[in-house]
């Protein structure tokens, strides 16, 4: 069949399929894309021609920002389990380099998306052409050689006889869950433009199965041994439970053994908050009960997690001194970390098999109380009454109030996801998406879009301070474009509270922090600056209600429920309000030399908090 490369790669990955336990679903089942001189006589032709023809059905959407659009993709990827994705489409140069930032967060992620960036020509006749980066090194080497360290498949077609190896390679890594992340083909525009003869079965229908691999057993005996020998376990529950759909496992285990299940950012929700094992968040932004629990534990029994920094407290929150691990994952990289005892497996089978060894063992339940206690202060705080501005806990609360169970709340970065983790009431394993893996400023509204596309049966809650917003809301326009509805809450706190506060705690001051006028002093201490974000919303096609009370918020939020189309709910808070206090830490290194009475104070607490630090050997 002669097509140009474009129109390989179209019909190509309109007919590729993933399965797993029996559901087939589409690989890729769209792309976003924005064109420019690299990909719009390519790549945009071939999408041009499958919608007027038929000939392939692979659905386009035009996004406004080439990091966004990536961040829309992963936000897809993460719905959907990792069963199906999106491709992404951008020009040469700036156009393509503007989705590294959306690469890496697809990777750290551990999430599929598809990078298509146009790149140089091959032939080089025109070489330099509009954006070309000159290495005097290499002819050979562009901008999107800063794809390589950030994706989990790379290649670069130079020729079409090359195209049918890197779309099949591309597959390959998009449908495994352990090599899983960003995967980029770069198309010389040239090349893109250029026909060859593909054979016809390359185009055929191709299903891709997923596995669950299962649990060794002689691995799951001695896991089993260790554990069976413990008196104070806890579980931890991260995002490869939610991936490999293992709610239902983990609920038995929990309830079979006793044992209390905390929870990481990608984890929560893997069992519904008022869960009789729950004890929250666990780490640096989790609930004091879980962290009390982990500090004891002598066995730690970790289902899907790679231990961040924040999961393990910077290697400070196991505080048993013969603490031993046993873990969970499709990874063996993730499975052996803390020297643990590791089952290479999928998690429902990993739970399944280890369930089954301990053959009716159980474990003391006396964490009953304490998290039933914890449950009170939640409650506090989503009704402390904090005034004249609303606290930001109680924003979260009404928000957690106004999401149904199978209803999405979204963020990334700045305090709300600290906040998130400690107090939200997660009810079902998709209405928790928070992004903490690179926590990216500008991800919120991206990743709803993207959420909704993947499931619009649920409402889709984008929550979203003043910081991120700025960083990047052009998808609201994509979305209105699109008609697709979003719930976006705009949290205006005029700076950057997170980093605020970790300034202060540091002996910074909050220095750079505030978004106000240049003062007297030359810091940022003047008056406010005079920016309103709900107006600029309103301008890019959103409707728009403005709330001054956490009452005004309750009835802003039923509204924009009622309505069919994208609503930006905005309201103002104290950056200064309190949440309570997970009783962990953050290793987050302070000057060791320093004129300001206020660094030496925090290099001193620093190196205090240092000795609780352990390798876990």
């Amino acid at each position: 069949m002669r097509l140009t490369v474009a129109q390989a790669v179209v019909r190509f990955l309109a007919n590729q399929w993933t399965e797993r336990d029996g559901v087939e679903q589409r690989t890729i089942a769209g792309c976003f894309g924005i064109f420019g001189h690299g990909n719009v006589a390519g790549i945009g032709q071939a999408l041009l021609q499958a919608q007027r023809t038929g000939e392939a059905d692979l659905p386009y959407h035009l996004a406004r920002n080439e990091q966004a659009m990536v961040h829309s993709a992963a936000g897809f990827a993460r719905m959907k389990n990792r069963l199906s994705a999106m491709a992404c489409t951008a020009s040469i140069g700036p156009g393509s380099t503007n989705m590294l930032t959306g690469a890496a967060l697809a990777t750290v992620n551990r999430l599929p998306v598809l990078l298509l960036p146009s790149d140089i020509f091959a032939t080089r006749v025109a070489a330099p052409v509009l954006q070309e980066l000159e290495d005097p090194r290499s002819y050979d080497v562009s901008v999107n050689d800063a794809f390589r360290p950030l994706s989990r498949f790379f290649d670069r077609v130079w020729r079409p006889e090359q195209l049918p190896a890197a779309l099949l390679g591309a597959m390959r890594v998009l449908t495994d869950p352990v090599e899983t992340g960003a995967v980029t083909i770069c198309l010389p525009q040239d090349v893109q433009a250029e026909a060859g003869d593909f054979p016809d079965e390359l185009f055929a229908k191709r299903v891709w199965h997923v596995a669950r691999p299962p649990a060794e057993a002689a691995f799951v005996e001695r896991a089993a041994e260790v554990l069976r020998s413990a008196s104070r376990p806890l579980l931890i529950a991260g995002g490869g439970v939610i991936y490999g759909e293992a709610s239902a496992e983990l609920d038995r285990f929990a309830r079979e053994t006793g044992i209390a299940v905390a929870d990481t950012q990608a984890g929560k929700g893997a069992l519904s908050w008022d869960h009789p094992n729950s004890v929250g968040g666990v780490g640096s932004t989790g609930s004091p009960v879980a962290n009390k629990l982990a500090r004891d534990a002598d066995v730690i029994i970790g289902v899907g997690t790679r231990y961040s920094d924040f999961t393990t407290a910077s290697h400070t929150a196991f505080g048993n001194p013969d603490v031993r691990f046993i873990n969970i994952n499709v990874a063996s990289f993730a499975a052996a970390k803390q020297s643990a005892y590791p089952i290479v497996a999928d998690a429902r089978a990993g739970l399944a098999g280890l369930l089954t060894a301990l053959d009716g063992k159980q474990f003391p339940t006396g964490y009953h109380v304490a998290a039933t206690e914890w449950q009170v202060t939640v409650d506090q705080a989503y009704h402390m009454g904090h005034g004249p501005l609303p606290a930001q806990a109680e924003v979260i609360g009404v928000v957690n109030e106004a999401c149904g169970a199978r209803d999405v709340v979204v963020q990334a970065a700045g305090s709300m996801p600290g906040d998130l983790q400690l107090l939200w009431r997660a009810r079902d394993p998709k209405q928790y998406h928070v992004e903490y893996g690179f926590s990216c400023m500008g991800f919120e509204i991206a990743g709803a879009l993207g959420i909704k596309m993947a499931d619009p049966s649920r409402e889709v809650f984008a929550l979203v301070g003043d910081g991120s917003y700025l960083m990047m809301a052009q998808e609201i326009v994509t979305a209105v474009a699109e008609g697709i509805k979003l719930i976006v809450v705009l949290v205006q706190n005029h700076g950057f509270a997170s980093i605020g506060a970790l300034s202060e705690s540091l002996g910074s001051q909050r220095f750079g922090t505030s978004y106000r006028y240049r003062g007297a002093s030359q810091d940022y201490d003047g008056a406010r600056l005079p920016v309103d974000l709900a107006a600029n919303a309103e301008s890019l096609g959103a409707a728009v209600i403005r709330c001054r009370t956490i009452a005004d918020l309750r009835d802003g939020l039923k509204a924009a429920r009622e309505t069919d189309r994208l609503t930006v709910v905005h309201i103002e808070t104290d950056p200064l309000s309190p949440v309570p206090s997970s009783e962990s830490w953050w290793d987050v290194p302070v000057s060791e030399v320093s004129d300001l009475s206020s660094t030496r104070d925090a290099r001193a607490a620093y190196v205090d908090a240092k000795r609780a630090q352990r390798p876990y050997l």
